[in-house]
């Protein structure tokens, strides 16, 4: 059995322990399912306000109303499954380290960061990528918009990359925990920061809107993470211009280099770890 069959056999178990214990306690799901979803609807219902007084956000920006929600539906899709594969345990990973438990993640035959990462799925974040995959098809179908084999297929390589860079910073906060014990400030910086990301980011111009693009596309690069396949499907840019396709080949370049220095942080985190017999 190779490698890669036997880790995603893992991550299969991963995900019907996971199922099965959220079936377990049905209420708290329905409840945790209902209450995220309860939370998209009512900002797409101020999304659905504020079109109501504009044709599109910014004038020139090509973000009209459907092409702003096919935007809106591709960050729901990339931070439901960040929020269902990662949030869980980036969040427990700070008790593991504070109680011990990671000395037994350690003596696992299997990478460290795989099991840390994935070892918990969060099934009632699914709601929010099922409603914001039928808001881009509703979108699309309203734009008239077919989009070709290859376009869809660079959407989903490059949604792909964005679901990396929002994991990269995500575990970087998360492994701060060995060195601070407790780090719930800092990783609900994650939160504010990813945040910045919700919009196109033609909207970050003029004297104080341009450092903030400019900020958190090469250094902290959250924009691109849902920007870059937005463009491919969403106002459609195919992309058009040379800045796009600049900007789609800097997103790779973004995320390979995000999750090597996540993988850094992640390993010098274990260095420093002193286990619970220590």
């Amino acid at each position: 059995m190779t490698p890669l069959r036997q880790y995603l056999l893992v991550f299969a178990t991963f995900a019907r322990n996971s199922l099965i214990r959220d079936m377990t306690f049905r209420a708290n799901f329905i409840i945790e399912f209902v209450s995220s979803l309860s939370w998209v609807f009512m900002n797409l219902g101020f999304y659905i306000l504020i079109f109501q007084y504009t044709p599109s956000l910014g004038a020139g920006t090509g973000w009209g109303k459907y092409e702003f929600f096919a935007f809106t539906g591709t960050g729901l899709m990339i931070n439901s499954l960040a929020a269902m594969l990662f949030m869980t345990n980036a969040d427990n990973f700070g008790n593991f380290v504070r109680q011990g438990n990671l000395d037994f993640l350690l003596l696992k035959p299997i990478d460290t960061q795989f099991i840390v990462s994935l070892q918990r799925i969060d099934w009632s974040s699914s709601g929010n990528f099922l409603v914001g995959l039928l808001l881009l098809l509703y979108s699309l179908r309203q734009m008239d918009y077919a989009p070709s084999f290859i376009t869809v297929a660079l959407y989903i390589f490059y949604a792909m990359c964005g679901l990396l860079i929002l994991y990269s910073l995500m575990f970087m906060m998360a492994s701060t925990s060995v060195w601070l014990g407790r780090n719930e400030t800092l990783f609900d910086f994650w939160f504010y920061i990813v945040n910045f990301g919700r919009y196109p980011m033609e909207i970050y111009e003029g004297r104080f809107g341009r450092p903030f693009r400019w900020f958190f596309t090469f250094i902290i690069p959250v924009l691109v993470a849902i920007n870059v396949p937005a463009r491919f499907i969403a106002r459609p840019l195919r992309p058009q211009t040379t800045q796009d396709w600049a900007l789609a080949g800097f997103t790779i370049v973004a995320t390979v280099t995000m999750l090597v220095i996540c993988r850094l942080v992640f390993l010098a985190a274990l260095r420093s770890y002193r286990s619970a017999s220590s």
